[in-house]
């Protein structure tokens, strides 16, 4: 029962609720009494020939006024009890949701998606069958089975009761090892469930390369032995779930074995009536429900406790980068300073930069390029607050952006990934996700600055067409630059395009750098890249090798200078000149 005193928290807030929901319970509990006690007087009444249509009349009206009070105080408990436990899913939702959304990448890169949904949906769902339909069967279990050996007791025969609870210590000592055994089970089930909704998440999200290669069957058994997993984990469960109903029904049964033959002695011996003995067995009749409802108790309180402590486990990891007390709360512009002695990834043994130091003046542009994990994105994720923990310091305006609150940092910069991702929404959507009320006009023309304008406008449906899952329906070159027209349309201070033109042809690249530079004479512009056309225009470029600056200087310094900007420059003109036909 630990799991209520760990949802304690809740039952606090909707104290009133779940008391009157127990409340009304408690009077239906009362009600439940009168039916088997009434058919005990008639059946006494038509044994001594004392019944009369009048009399038969009162108890049946008694019986309806009693059936009818309880069908309304039924509704009730379930509005208030079972209402109550929705709104602890919605809350629990939303508290897993916004922790999501303060997690930087290392959570994400320590856990599965299918994992993170299956907190989210079933592991909420047990919980919240705790709060409503745990709480019904403990109040219920407890109040009707103790109101009705109290009748049976004190009404009838209280030697007859005790003779008939005498199996209910074997039913507890069971019940209590069955409860055991299944949250053991239970957790290990979530578990093999997680597994196979991130193996889910993961193929249909890597539907194009399975098909590509051919893995098709491949994956369809992978899928089937994660799904045979996930079936066996929830055998064992069901097995151990099997053993409620039987053992609880044996057990009443010997209750009603032991009440036949000790109430028939008893009626030898004048001690009862046969009405009584009809009553007890009705009210023995009665106490199935608790019983079961006992069983049914352990079974959801602990797959409720598993759940419980799986997701108070996801919502104790704290967020690896917070804001600092008294972190400033406006939006940082100036220039930018980067001084980083070192930076290690966590768990890395090799540094991903070293020595690396540069700054930059409030509307230059920075252009960045190396061979793949040279330490270009090391830079754009410390400068994006992914990531702390390093030696040194990089300030923005003379503040350290660690001094910054977080999100209004992240205000300041448009941010657009090499992994581009777009919502399941419009074009226009897409374009507006910071800005949902910004004006179509100022949408199209981030759009036109993109140079996506003209093939939106071929679009079925314009800006209205919506693009699909991740932008299933868009080219790689489409996609890119709608990314760069939803963070031009935030016109930040600092916009980094993270090899973010790769997809797109060369004249078009021209034409988007060409409309960057018109248009942001004032913001600061970092853009890293495979290709040296598209940071040779940049007032600084710095050349990364192995996490440090190998060369720093403008296009024409570095080509003066005949090293590895040099060298990578000129075998990408003539790997153009090859791809153009033309001679070296």
């Amino acid at each position: 029962m630990n799991v209520f005193m760990q949802l304690g928290w809740f039952f606090k807030e909707r104290k009133k609720q779940y008391i009157i929901g127990i409340l009304t319970l408690l009077v239906v509990a009362v009600l439940q009494l009168l039916p088997p006690r009434i058919i005990g007087y008639v059946v006494d009444e038509i044994r001594l020939g004392t019944l009369t249509g009048a009399g038969l009349g009162r108890w049946l009206l008694i019986l309806a006024g009693a059936a009818l009070a309880m069908y309304v105080l039924r509704y009730y408990w379930r509005v208030m009890i079972f209402g109550s436990s929705v709104l602890l899913g919605r809350r629990l939702r939303s508290e897993l949701f916004a922790h999501f959304t303060k997690m930087s990448s290392s959570f994400y890169q320590q856990r599965r998606v299918g994992d993170l949904m299956a907190h989210a949906t079933n592991d909420i769902r047990a919980v919240q069958q705790t709060a409503g339909h745990g709480v019904l069967t403990l109040v219920d279990s407890v109040t009707t089975g103790g109101a009705v050996i109290i009748a049976m007791a004190v009404t009838i025969d209280w030697k007859l009761t005790l003779i008939a609870l005498l199996p209910m210590p074997l039913m507890a000592v069971l019940t209590s090892w069955y409860g055991k055994l299944l949250h053991e089970r239970f957790r290990t089930a979530q578990e093999a469930f997680s597994d196979l909704n991130d193996k889910t998440q993961e193929s249909i999200a890597g539907i194009k390369v399975i098909k590509t290669f051919g893995q098709e069957e491949e994956d369809i058994e992978d899928f089937r032995k994660l799904s045979a997993d996930v079936v066996g984990k929830n055998v064992r469960v069901a097995r151990v779930d099997a053993l409620f109903d039987p053992t609880i029904s044996l057990i009443v049964g010997l209750s009603f074995f032991l009440s036949i033959i000790f109430g028939a002695r008893f009626i030898l011996n004048g001690d009862m009536t046969l009405g009584d003995l009809v009553a007890f067995n009705a009210y023995l009749g009665l106490l199935v429900w608790p019983m079961l409802a006992f069983g049914f108790l352990f079974n959801i309180v602990e797959r409720g406790r598993a759940s419980y402590g799986r997701i108070r486990e996801l919502l104790a990891v704290p967020p690896d980068i917070g804001d600092a007390d008294g972190a400033a709360d406006t939006e940082p512009g100036g220039d930018l300073v980067f001084d980083i002695r070192e930076f290690r990834f966590p768990g890395a043994e090799q540094p991903a930069l070293r020595n690396v130091r540069f700054a930059l003046k409030k509307g230059e542009t920075l252009g960045i390029v190396g061979r793949t994990g040279s330490g270009k994105t090391a830079i754009l994720k410390l400068l994006l607050r992914e990531f702390e923990g390093y030696d040194g310091v990089i300030t923005y305006g003379d503040i350290p952006i660690t001094d910054y609150r977080k999100e209004r940092l992240l205000e300041a910069i448009g941010y657009v990934p090499q992994d581009h991702f777009l919502f399941s929404a419009t074009v226009r959507e897409n374009i507006a996700f910071t800005d949902t009320d910004a004006p179509f006009d100022e949408v199209r023309e981030a759009a036109r600055l993109a140079h996506i304008d003209e093939d939106i406008l071929g679009f079925a449906e314009g800006y209205d067409t919506v693009v699909g899952e991740r932008g299933v329906s868009l080219s790689g070159g489409q996609k890119q630059r709608i990314s760069i027209a939803r963070a031009l349309l935030m016109e930040p201070e600092l916009l980094i395009l993270d090899d973010s033109l790769s997809a797109v042809d060369a004249r078009t690249e021209e034409a988007i750098l060409a409309a960057l530079k018109e248009s942001r004479t004032e913001e600061t512009t970092i853009i890293t890249s495979h290709r040296m056309s598209a940071i040779q225009h940049a007032h600084q470029i710095i050349v990364m090798e192995d996490g440090t600056i190998a060369e720093k200087g403008t296009h024409d310094e570095l080509m003066a200078l005949g090293g590895i900007y040099h060298e990578m420059y000129r075998l990408q003109q003539l790997e153009a000149l090859v791809e153009q036909g033309g001679d070296a």
